[in-house]
């Protein structure tokens, strides 16, 4: 249930979305917007396995079973996030798949300061946050803005589907946030700009950066992902503590991004490169 304080933006329009976005020769293939669902990621992967095309969209009003990394759940009230998925099918090296879902964080990133004006950034692996120095009230801690949870599909021999979903807070409340860690785009104070058009933003945002990719075989050092990746990325030079499998935990300074989107943390024992499979959680560290 929402409350007074977090009002339910306008439904989605799935025919005006699908005709801003769907072009000869483009990315996008369809838009499909439903009431209510499990996951957005769980139901598009089970239409990649049957055989979805490649540039199918799938947004939800309602998202009661979310999932984030190793498992967490969340839900949200009915049309305050943007919750969506996408499905692509990448003919690029395997250990280049990694890319996919920093793209699409760093597409939402353009989208929120280009639509929104809101100074959003990347917290590694999957996190858009506002930056607690550049929040609508300075001194805050960092405000987690959205979540990002990428899948792969292995079953068809042809080519890999790579499902990547995020959900965003757009017209929440303070008071309709789940944890204080979260902000929303009304929470920092935006209030004119609707799910919609940050959908459209998003997508082709998306696009841009997935063509190019694509043009370099999924090298994003030489289509200049990596670099805008890290540019938008707040967690480079911050002092961490990493929390890895088994209880066990590890600190340093993080020292930039690889080439295959690993985290490079250096600590009293050296360099080491950090894979998102490897990591639990990335805390501030002391």
């Amino acid at each position: 249930m929402t409350s007074e304080h977090t009002p339910m933006t306008p439904p989605l329009d799935r025919a005006a979305i699908e005709a801003a976005v769907v072009r000869p020769g483009g990315l996008w293939r369809s838009v499909d917007v439903v009431p209510e669902a499990g996951s957005t990621n769980s139901d598009l992967a089970e239409r990649s396995r049957e055989g979805a095309p490649e540039g199918t969209v799938l947004a939800t009003e309602h998202q009661t079973a979310g999932r984030g990394r190793l498992g967490r759940g969340f839900t949200t009230p009915p049309r305050v996030a943007l919750t969506f998925s996408l499905l692509v099918r990448p003919k690029v090296p395997t250990d280049r798949l990694g890319w996919v879902s920093p793209m699409l964080g760093v597409a939402a990133v353009a989208a929120v300061r280009g639509r929104a004006g809101v100074k959003a950034a990347l917290k590694w692996p999957n996190d858009v946050l506002v930056p607690g120095e550049l929040r609508s009230e300075p001194g805050q801690a960092d405000g987690k803005l959205a979540g990002i949870l990428a899948e792969a599909d292995f079953s068809s021999p042809d080519a890999v589907g790579v499902v990547v979903g995020m959900g965003l807070n757009v017209s929440q409340g303070r008071d309709g946030l789940p944890v204080e860690t979260a902000t929303s785009l009304r929470a920092e104070g935006v209030t004119g700009v609707g799910r919609e058009e940050l959908l459209l933003a998003v997508l082709a945002e998306f696009e841009e950066r997935y063509e190019a990719w694509l043009a370099t075989s999924g090298d994003a050092e030489a289509c200049g992902l990596a670099d805008e990746y890290r540019e938008m990325c707040v967690t480079i030079g911050r002092r961490v503590r990493v929390h890895l499998p088994g209880d066990r935990a590890v600190e340093g300074t993080v020292s930039g991004v690889d080439d295959q989107a690993r985290l490079l943390l250096s600590g009293p024992a050296g360099e080491r490169a950090l894979n998102v499979g490897d990591v639990v959680h990335v805390r501030p560290g002391s």
